[in-house]
């Protein structure tokens, strides 16, 4: 059974980590960590097809590369197959993102996946990938991609 204090243990990682008002989470069923970020002082975005949900700022779509970027943080609390747009979606904008992975998208083991998901962000540009776990039970690895700053142009 999932730990009930998952999403306020991960807003609380996320508010603590980040300096990001803006936070869009993707697949975020019901809403439930829209809420406990809403709670903490962040604007939010949930993204995922569920008709029933929280009273919280909702889009009712699939999440894409395409979304206009409205955000300075992409996060998932288990995402299942929205796992890689999250990584894709933050290195394409050039934006932190954290997420807690379940299930693979490909039938791979957890602990393979978790590699291969730190491997897609390293591969996508991220300069800090890094994994933190959470004090909760079931699955409580965060993967956490950051980028450096931004590498200054030589003027002409």
């Amino acid at each position: 059974m999932a730990d009930k204090r998952r999403f306020d243990l991960f807003a609380d990682f996320l508010v603590e980590r980040f300096h990001a008002p803006r936070v869009f989470d993707v697949a975020g069923g019901q809403g439930k960590l829209n809420e406990a970020l809403t709670k903490r002082g962040r604007a939010v975005t949930t993204f995922d097809l569920r008709h029933k949900h929280l009273p919280v700022t909702y889009a009712q779509r699939i999440f894409t590369l395409e979304e206009p970027c409205e955000a300075e943080l992409v996060v998932g609390m288990h995402p299942d197959g929205a796992t890689r747009i999250i990584i894709q979606y933050a290195a394409a904008h050039r934006l932190p993102f954290a997420v807690v992975p379940c299930c693979s998208d490909n039938g791979m083991p957890y602990n393979p996946w978790m590699r291969h998901l730190a491997e897609l962000a390293r591969e996508s540009g991220f300069t800090t990938v890094e994994e933190v776990k959470l004090s909760m039970d079931g699955r409580a690895r965060v993967i956490v991609g950051e980028h450096g700053p931004a590498t200054p142009t030589a003027a002409p």
